[in-house]
């Protein structure tokens, strides 16, 4: 009996009908829809000739397999770049798109509101290789401009910021980069908290696109992986730094990412929906000073986001009323729903309190209260509106 063939796909899908297709060749793997997990670092050529050659389509197990190709081809399709290399966590991730950009003597523009950890590949890494690191206001936009150094080759964006959730403007801080080129600015972006289902940092013109599958592509909290996505213009430097410095991901790992890719459209509308409802309950709380959800009308950087996103994801701050340390924590004690731990994108909703104010140096953190972070999971809204409530109540109690 002859092999069944895959009929060609058609083009011009939607972005949830490509989560399902990319990167995915059953008839390869004798019909399995899911591509198997290869374990192996040992490929064999068939002769000298070939392993001198190189003519396999693999050579060795770091150098990638099935598995891993798999999920690569996927992410590339989604993210619209120009190839992607995957690694152990999203903090990789950070640090090999920067070695990859960056070289001593030269300079980096790194948003204010970054993510701790990268703030520290920024402070304490870099540094060794001779590179200088200045932190810019993230609703800078096009003044940018005036920042940018003969020696500036880099400029990183993570919109929206870690935990404050500023909105950049994507595309001025693109034009002002393109506009310097005599310089030869890199762009690059943190798109965690979107995905590539609410923004796509290649269609705004961002060299480096990264995420950390670890959340939203992941989504059931049981792995690590970062991804980095680059167009045409970066991708082979990527590619090499990643190779050289020899990154590999398990392959279970990329198969439980590849897994998680398939529902992530799924998963991140009822993360939107249920984060918005949660929002919307607690910006009309007397114990809420504000909420810091880009998609809510009274947001600072509202306009933008509605200009550039497609949507929003489950995560989200929120700055209390003043209150002692004491009653901040009785309220997140109290709550049964959210578990108090760090991350988020998984199915599960998480809360845990934080301070800017002790790492930025470009601007100042003063929200005028304490501030927590929420990670709305897969749990029914009102479930988690009503264990909020409980936890206002023990905020009240223990004054």
């Amino acid at each position: 009996m002859a092999n069944k063939t895959k009929s060609t796909v058609p083009g011009n899908l939607s972005m949830e009908t490509e989560l399902v297709l990319a990167g995915r060749d059953p008839f390869r793997h004798d019909g399995f829809v899911n591509t198997p997990i290869v374990r192996g670092s040992t490929v064999l050529s068939p002769t000298v000739a070939d392993l001198e050659g190189h003519t396999g389509r693999y050579t060795y197990g770091r150098r990638g397999n099935p598995t891993v190709e798999s999920l690569e081809a996927a992410l590339t399709r989604i993210e619209g770049g120009a190839g992607v290399v995957l690694t152990p966590s999203g903090l990789s991730a950070v640090s090999i798109a920067l070695l990859a950009t960056l070289k001593a003597g030269e300079h980096l523009l790194m948003v204010d509101s970054a993510y701790q950890p990268t703030r520290r590949i920024c402070d304490e890494v870099l540094p060794r290789y001779g590179i200088e690191t200045t932190y810019y206001d993230p609703l800078v936009g096009g003044e940018i401009a005036g920042l940018i150094r003969p020696d500036t080759r880099a400029i990183f964006m993570e919109s929206p910021g870690s935990q404050s959730f500023e909105i950049q403007d994507v595309p001025a801080i693109v034009a002002a980069a393109a506009a310097a080129a005599a310089h030869d600015i890199t762009t690059l972006m943190d798109n965690t908290w979107a995905t590539p289902l609410f923004f796509r940092p290649h269609d705004f013109g961002v060299d480096v696109s990264i995420q950390a599958g670890t959340k939203y592509l992941g989504g059931h909290s049981d792995l690590n992986i970062g991804t980095i996505s680059a167009n045409e213009r970066t991708f082979r430097r990527v590619h090499l730094t990643h190779g050289d410095l020899g990154i590999t991901v398990a392959p279970e790992d990329a198969f439980l990412a590849a897994r998680g890719l398939r529902t992530m459209a799924v998963r991140l509308q009822h993360h939107q929906q249920s984060a918005l409802a949660v929002a919307r309950w607690l910006s009309g709380r007397p114990e809420v000073l504000r909420v810091l959800h880009p998609a809510l009308p009274e947001h600072p950087g509202h306009a933008l986001w509605k200009r550039d996103f497609k949507g929003a994801s489950g995560l989200f701050s929120i700055i209390l009323q003043p209150a002692p340390k004491p009653a901040v924590d009785a309220f997140l004690d109290a709550l049964a729903l959210f578990g108090l731990g760090y991350s988020w994108g998984g199915f599960e909703s998480l809360a845990i309190p934080f301070d800017c104010g002790s790492y930025r140096t470009a601007t100042r953190w003063n929200p005028g209260g304490p501030a927590i972070r929420l990670q709305i999971g897969l749990e029914d809204p009102a479930d988690l509106i009503a264990d909020l409530d409980s936890g206002f109540a023990a905020l009240a109690a223990s004054r």
